[in-house]
């Protein structure tokens, strides 16, 4: 369960990258880059702050 939490942040931020490619191929809309923003700013925070608690 740790191992999960831990890479949390990494799974977000990788979802944010999904909303960037599906914005850059097929749907350019706005609303795409506006939730690839927040994914991407809240896993790198995710990851930072979850992994300083879980060592």
């Amino acid at each position: 369960m740790n191992t999960l939490l831990k890479n949390l942040g990494l799974i977000i931020v990788l979802l944010g990258v999904v909303c960037l490619v599906i914005y850059h191929l097929a749907l350019p809309s706005n609303a795409l880059l506006v939730a690839s923003l927040v994914l991407e700013a809240t896993g790198i925070l995710l990851y930072i702050l979850l992994g300083r608690h879980l060592q």
